[in-house]
């Protein structure tokens, strides 16, 4: 079973982490490179923040209607997805179309560990370099979600838990280690929203924030690096044993 898949126009506004869910208006672009820049962004967005694991129906992106979408030509949407086949998002089937890429259980094992071992890296360099105030502002990111209201409200919380995962890799400063861990984590938010309501991980998720972040608070490097590792990696334990959907 197929489905087709197409999205709102960007505006300049689409190289924010999620799109909206109204249709933006389209702004007027200076150049062609803008209208493949922009048409980029926001199918990798929308992609992104879409569940493709909820069922194992094959998602086709419809050249002509994203392009109807966006206000462009065909040939931005297409650059777009040339692109976002080299990064391993889509994938391009001779006289069929383009479909989004699902990945198997092992290379979503294998992102999580690569992830693993960024994220952690970062946060050695947050106990080192980031200033109070920031490490502060992880703080209040949770403010609203103890004593079991992340259960509650759990598509706030799995937004909030991304946000949280980012924030740490952006406060390292470290622009070689940032670019390929964004671009890893988009593939990882999809199988973290996922997995953020199975089991008891919401509020697992809850206490291992809180630790992490009384040991970046305390500068306490060694501890800060190991309970980040041992978060991410509890994550792939998570889907090895239980991600059957996966496979």
């Amino acid at each position: 079973m197929n489905s087709s898949f197409s999205i709102a126009p960007p505006t300049a506004d689409t190289q924010a982490a999620d799109p909206p869910d109204a249709r933006p208006a389209v702004n007027p672009l200076a150049s062609p490179e803008n209208f493949k820049r922009q048409a980029y962004v926001a199918l990798k967005s929308a992609i992104a923040a879409m569940d493709i694991y909820r069922s194992h129906a094959e998602i086709r992106l419809d050249e002509r209607q994203l392009a109807q979408d966006f206000g462009v030509s065909r040939t931005p949407v297409r650059e777009a997805m040339a692109q976002l086949e080299r990064e391993g998002f889509v994938r391009s089937v001779p006289r069929r179309g383009v479909y989004v890429v699902r990945k198997t259980r092992r290379e979503v094992i294998d992102l999580i560990t690569a992830w693993a071992a960024l994220e952690s890296m970062a946060a050695r360099l947050i106990t080192q370099t980031a200033n109070d105030q920031e490490i502060a502002g992880l703080r209040r990111m949770f403010a609203t979600f103890e004593n079991g209201v992340a259960r509650a409200h759990l598509d706030e919380y799995s937004e909030i838990n991304i946000e949280f995962h980012q924030a740490i890799v952006r406060m390292s400063r470290n622009t070689m280690l940032i670019e390929p861990a964004e671009n890893l984590f988009t593939h990882m938010r999809m199988i973290r929203r996922k997995t953020i309501g199975e089991r008891d991980r919401a509020d697992r998720s809850i206490r291992d924030h809180m630790q992490i972040i009384e040991a970046l608070e305390a500068r306490d490097t060694a501890r800060a690096e190991a309970l980040v590792r041992d978060h991410a990696l509890g994550l792939a334990e998570h889907v090895a044993k239980y991600a059957d959907y996966l496979d």
